[in-house]
């Protein structure tokens, strides 16, 4: 019985022919003459994506490439390239940041394992009462983190790849926003204690931030707000924190979270620089998400734990509600300051109180 040969296994075998009798195309050789010839130079931190970024390598597009394939940009693209018919945020206004190539680099030298670098064998014995806001205060952060890795995840795939350092910083982010989830879990179930009761209202942001109608809304909404609010949580974690252990936990996910910050402020600026017209739909969505974020923060088993861990227990809490509305105060002046930073006023607009009720 003979089996068809199909015309791609056909040529292939024709071109294996040729090569064996020395015929070969080498025309690749030649291709890209004005990209050729390129040395990029080591800086003080090494080869960074920023110092590769010489000569047409360099060139951020304004549109991605429309050819819609894989295709790294600088190279040549042949006509017959086909495209994958996914990558279609391919506006450089929608996900850039100058940012972003740094921030990739630093993500990849700050690396870190909740395994080995959290001091669990410096865990002690706690009160009931502050074990148990530790693990409502862990179950919360459990419950939010991943937020920040399926978000990044949803977009990736469309993303140009004329945009790889944008793809590159958001990955690390989805690696990033993993270990917290799973290092908030560990510390939960490490001391005795176990998860406790999931959030309405944190369902209620998550929601939002992923029904968000295109990236740049999005990603306002997630690394501006949501992740601000988190950042300043970290920076002052210091007075929530019962022992070394979750200190230490702070400090490193707060590194991290500086750096999803610091992305979302930098790209919500070139977003506003290149399309001024859109200001509104940002402003727009950031009144939702305020309203969200307000009612997540006075709801009980959120803002409990922490007034049990600012006050030192559940007979302090009173005590613990000044430091408490003192952090909430931070976390709007940080997100209006970082919004200030990006070029959107919003301090007559901000739906958030700058002092919570006494």
């Amino acid at each position: 019985m003979t089996i068809p040969v199909s015309q791609t296994l056909e040529r292939v075998l024709d071109h294996l022919s040729e090569m064996r009798n020395g015929k070969f195309d080498l025309r690749w050789m030649h291709a890209n003459p004005d990209g050729w010839g390129t040395r990029a130079k080591p800086s003080a931190l090494g080869l960074t994506l920023d110092d590769i970024n010489v000569g047409k390598y360099g060139e951020i597009p304004v549109r991605g490439g429309t050819h819609g394939s894989m295709a790294p940009r600088g190279c040549e693209v042949p006509p017959e390239t086909p495209s994958l018919g996914t990558y279609d945020v391919d506006d450089r206004g929608t996900v850039w940041a100058d940012n972003c190539g740094e921030l990739y680099e630093e993500a990849v030298a700050r690396q870190w394992s909740s395994a080995r670098d959290i001091p669990w064998d410096r865990l002690q014995e706690l009160p009931e009462d502050i074990e148990r806001a530790v693990c409502q205060l862990c179950t919360g952060l459990t419950e939010v983190e991943f937020i920040a890795g399926d978000l990044p995840a949803k977009w990736l795939w469309r993303i140009n790849h004329d945009f790889h350092e944008v793809k590159l910083f958001l990955a690390s982010q989805v690696f990033d926003e993993a270990r917290h989830m799973d290092v908030f879990r560990k510390r939960a179930l490490a001391n005795g204690g176990g998860l406790l009761q999931a959030s309405p209202g944190s369902e209620s942001v998550l929601r939002i931030i992923l029904d968000a109608p295109n990236y740049t809304v999005a990603s306002s909404l997630m690394h501006i707000l949501a992740e601000g609010f988190v950042l300043t949580l970290f920076r002052h974690g210091e007075f929530l924190a019962p022992t070394e252990v979750e200190k230490k936990i702070f400090r490193l996910c707060m590194q991290d979270e500086a750096r999803h910050v610091g992305y979302g402020t930098m790209h919500l600026k070139r977003f506003l620089q290149e399309h001024p017209e859109r200001a509104e739909e940002v402003h727009r969505i950031l009144d939702v998400g305020e309203e969200a974020m307000l009612a997540l923060s006075l709801e009980p088993q959120g803002i409990e734990p922490r007034l049990i861990l600012a006050g030192g227990g559940v007979d302090r809490m009173q005590e613990g509600m000044m430091r408490t509305a003192f952090l909430f105060q931070k976390q709007v002046r940080e997100y209006l300051h970082r919004l200030h930073v990006a070029g959107l006023e919003r301090g007559d607009r901000c739906k958030l109180p700058l002092e919570l009720p006494q």
